[in-house]
């Protein structure tokens, strides 16, 4: 497996079937189809600087994002390090605006203070379940209500939480991941591998969507895109 991520984060777009993928202090955004193979890129690759005017000059562009989660409209946050900014991404535009930060993963989610997320965040997708997120570090992840920022339930093992992942290169952590616009599915990256996962969100019943794959193999329009080097 390669050392390096290939995707170190990913924005699911508030346009249907849109993603934005990271990766070191650039990214792509594609057109995806869930089971399919006829994946369109959108902006080729370029630096976050450039397609994100707002965060040029902030460690969001360079060292670059290393985790995400969209929120409503078109809002997400942005992690890098230890350090979090909610922006507005305006897509297929340059008329992204922060609107909140940049400051410490603890000063804004302070229920995340004195815990392993504190440090940063390795990766994150969204719930179907209100305003809930999945938050991810190491082998270990949390749901949190981020209008409300209140934990929802406890800090738990990859492997409690989604037994399906045991045996898997995830159970130890994973390194981008982002829910589909198809409901109740999620994309889990990890090096050069990713699964598609029907996660049931308050049940441990999910399920793979196929093997896990090689990254170039299931998105062949990222060939010669990445890895980023």
């Amino acid at each position: 497996m390669s050392n390096l991520p290939y995707i170190n984060a990913a924005i699911r777009s508030s346009r249907e079937y849109e993603v934005y993928f990271f990766a070191k202090n650039k990214y792509v955004r594609l057109h995806y189809t869930p089971g399919g193979t006829d994946d369109k890129i959108l902006t080729s690759l370029r630096l976050i600087s450039s397609g994100f005017p707002s965060l040029a000059g902030t460690p969001f562009a360079e060292p670059g994002i290393d985790c995400s989660f969209d929120t409503e409209a078109s809002q997400a946050y942005v992690f890098s390090g230890n350090l979090c900014a909610y922006i507005d991404y305006a897509p297929g535009t340059t008329n992204d605006k922060i609107l909140a930060g940049p400051t410490t993963v603890a000063q804004m989610f302070p229920v995340l203070r004195n815990t392993v997320f504190a440090d940063g965040i390795d990766s994150a997708f969204r719930s179907t379940r209100g305003k809930e997120v999945y938050l991810f570090k190491g082998n270990k992840y949390v749901s949190i209500a981020y209008d409300s920022k209140q934990l929802v339930g406890n800090i738990r093992n990859i492997t409690d939480g989604f037994p399906i992942l045991k045996g898997t290169i995830f159970e130890n952590g994973i390194d981008a991941c982002f829910a589909s616009h198809k409901e109740s599915e999620a994309y889990l990256f990890k090096g050069d591998k990713y699964v598609r996962i029907h996660f049931t969100p308050g049940k441990t019943d999910d399920t793979l969507i196929g093997d896990v794959t090689p990254i170039l193999d299931g998105w062949s329009v990222l060939r010669g895109i990445l890895p980023v080097s």
